[in-house]
């Protein structure tokens, strides 16, 4: 059964077209056949996640808003604690992969938990109003990336703390103190990835460090499913509101 589930998450992976007029039909149309199998496929291929919730402690008595939440797992990286939260959001505009979220919400108990179906580029919450923002691997797949950023960064609190992981690609010059990737790679990522509507960005991290104070950021390199030998370049960010 596994291997027939990874196979279906293949094929819409690989060959399923994709249709749509609209991001958000675009989206669906990706992700309406493999929503359920979607977490047991990605764990394998979205690394990063587990360690960027190891240094993030949920706001006790806040308010934090996953935006591309997707399925919603990333609330079961804050274990019991989640319950520690006055308001979790899991926003996206996936309708399929939200789906699953609420049925995971309503599995795990999450009493304090709601799904959103949003633009992350126009939220509909009040400014400073969050104490925690998180992306995961979500960055990627929204065409107006910054302006989705820019938005993370309206709705939280002055102090507040926003968490990022996701795929790259160095810029060609990078700063000093950041890893360069080779010209291959600043090159092969984009259009692997590209063909999924993932785009990684030579821009992310200067962006992330210009809009937020760091607190903390690492380079890596992932494994993918099914793929030998080459590995991902991907990043984590935690940063605060000035």
């Amino acid at each position: 059964m596994q291997a027939l589930s990874q196979l279906k998450t293949l094929y819409h992976l690989t060959l399923s077209p994709i249709r749509g007029k609209t991001h958000e039909e675009r989206l669906d149309s990706f992700y309406g056949g493999q929503a359920d199998d979607y977490d047991a496929f990605r764990k394998k291929m979205l690394h990063g996640r587990e360690a960027l919730f190891e240094q993030l402690l949920p706001p006790v008595g806040g308010q934090w808003v996953d935006i591309g939440a997707g399925t919603g797992r990333n609330g079961e990286l804050f274990g019991e604690s989640i319950g520690s939260l006055a308001g979790a959001t899991f926003v996206d505009l996936s309708s399929s992969l939200l789906a699953v979220a609420q049925r995971r919400i309503e599995d795990r108990g999450w009493t304090n938990a709601h799904t959103l179906h949003a633009d992350a580029t126009q939220l509909p919450l009040e400014s400073d109003s969050v104490d925690l923002v998180t992306f995961t691997y979500s960055l990627t797949m929204i065409p107006d990336w910054f302006s989705a950023l820019e938005e993370g960064l309206r709705v939280l609190r002055p102090g507040g703390t926003i968490g990022v992981v996701d795929f790259y690609v160095s810029r060609r010059y990078p700063a000093d103190n950041r890893r360069k990737h080779a010209y291959w790679a600043r090159n092969f990522w984009p259009v692997w990835f590209g063909t999924d509507n993932v785009h990684p960005s030579a821009d992310h991290l200067p962006f992330l460090e210009r809009r937020f104070e760091t607190v903390s950021v690492s380079e890596h390199h992932g494994k993918l499913p099914l793929v030998p030998i080459i590995r991902a370049p991907y990043y984590r960010f935690i940063g605060r509101k000035r």
